[in-house]
């Protein structure tokens, strides 16, 4: 990889990320659950914190790629994955530091 491939970052918009979480929340909030955005690293993945419910569902892990991962990708340019982190283990964009 080149120092210009290394370096070009993709631009996320927030707004949109916000929008497309805030389209998903409703439906872990009526479960119990909900989540929040804990960052975005270089290579466009989000890392989101599962709360609540959902922080404890066995069913978590589908609901973060089938659901969450799915609507995000579709509304939002430059994200490449979603990813879900905890208190214990920090978000991506925390290990880049």
């Amino acid at each position: 990889m080149t120092d210009d491939q290394e370096s070009v970052r993709p631009v996320i918009d927030m707004d949109l990320l916000e929008a497309a979480l805030d389209e998903v929340r409703p439906t872990l909030q009526s479960d119990g659950g909900d989540m929040t955005l804990r960052g975005v690293d270089a290579q466009g993945i989000v890392s989101v914190e599962l709360t609540g419910a959902c922080s404890t569902c066995p069913l978590s892990a589908m609901t973060l790629v089938f659901g969450i991962e799915q609507i995000v990708l579709l509304r939002v340019p430059g994200v490449t994955g979603v990813v879900a982190c905890s208190p214990a283990i920090p978000a991506l964009s925390d290990l880049s530091r």
